[in-house]
């Protein structure tokens, strides 16, 4: 038992750590009002729920989603990277006042969800063959210590994202952070899987 829980951590550590700098910005940007915290927290939930789902599925010999697909879900961090990134050049060509709750425009329950499933890619590739390889109750208990951790991980997020000396030091990079930190997760995504390269070999 003690060897499964500290496997199931070892692995939620190493296939997660990208998701503690995301759930920072998210939380920087709920001190503007949007995302509300309870956004994150399910969002994060709902979307790691969903990796495990397709990971426990794949496992069992199934396939959801075909490999040569799985990069394109880099578009969603993409596209609302690019949004907001709109969103804010219109706020300060307008000079809206800097008190504006709304000046920063993150996401949403299920954009943070969409987030945390195309940033999870490398999630189901390894939790996978752990799965399939697992007993039944070893399965479960890492599937329960995962759940617990990622109660810790946005516990580690909003302690940072909304420390108070760290949110003063980013007022002047905010309007910025959460576009960039998105749209190159996205593009990271859509890079790393290969997606890329093999657009550009269709279309030559």
């Amino acid at each position: 038992m003690l060897t499964t829980i500290l496997t199931a951590v070892g692995l939620f550590a190493a296939t997660n750590i990208d998701d503690i700098v995301v759930l920072t910005v998210l939380f920087l940007a709920s001190t503007r009002g949007r995302p509300r915290p309870w956004q994150i927290i399910t969002g994060q939930y709902l979307g790691f729920i969903t990796l495990v789902i397709i990971s426990v599925i794949a496992a069992l010999g199934l396939t959801i989603i075909p490999d040569e697909w799985v990069g394109f879900l880099g578009l969603i961090p993409l596209g609302i990277g690019v949004y907001t990134l709109i969103k804010g050049l219109r706020r300060h060509d307008d000079d809206d006042d800097d008190d504006d709750d709304d000046k920063i425009t993150a996401v949403g329950l299920f954009g943070v969800a969409g987030i945390t499933i195309a940033n999870g890619a490398d999630n189901i590739s390894i939790y996978t063959p752990v799965f399939r390889t697992n007993s039944v109750g070893d399965t479960v208990t890492m599937i329960i210590v995962f759940l617990l951790l990622v109660a810790v991980w946005c516990a580690a997020g909003k302690l940072i994202g909304t420390n108070k000396t760290i949110t003063e030091k980013l007022e002047r990079v905010e309007h910025w952070l959460v576009p960039v930190v998105f749209i190159g997760l996205g593009l990271f995504i859509l890079i790393e899987s290969g997606v890329v390269p093999r657009l550009i070999g269709a279309l030559t």
